[in-house]
């Protein structure tokens, strides 16, 4: 089973790639996924740099799930993150193990707004010390 995955790189353009989908043996399928089980689930995903999921980061900026789709908009702390690739094709295999394999996963990468610390949940904060 094949699947479409398309990340948003810049306000201008997009690339978009395909790429066998699999499961993991252990995972049960979510079958109607919807914003708030898809946000749970990305608590999962941890930025390697600081080592905290990027849902308490401040992240993720949208969530839309429907029949046959999931689209993630979110953000890196800087436009250089040297890990974006990284947390993106994390994202892809926390969500593609437990999605039916139908399911079209769209990551979008903003830079509008810009992410700051006050995005961050107040555990992510304290964590800091901000």
């Amino acid at each position: 089973m094949h699947y479409k995955r398309i990340f948003s790189l810049s306000r201008a353009g997009t690339r978009t790639m395909s790429q066998n989908k699999m499961n993991s043996p252990a995972s049960a399928p979510l079958p109607d996924p919807d914003a708030e089980s898809i946000r749970t689930l990305l608590h999962q995903v941890i930025d390697p740099e600081v080592g905290i999921n990027i849902v308490d980061l401040g992240l993720i900026y949208g969530i839309e799930a429907s029949h046959g789709r999931v689209i993630v908009t979110m953000t890196m702390t800087s436009p250089a993150c040297p890990m974006g690739e990284m947390i993106k094709d994390e994202i892809d295999a926390v969500l593609t193990a437990v999605l039916p394999h139908e399911t079209a996963v769209e990551v979008r990468i903003v830079w509008d707004p810009p992410w700051t610390r006050e995005r961050m949940s107040p555990q992510a904060r304290e964590h800091f010390g901000w």
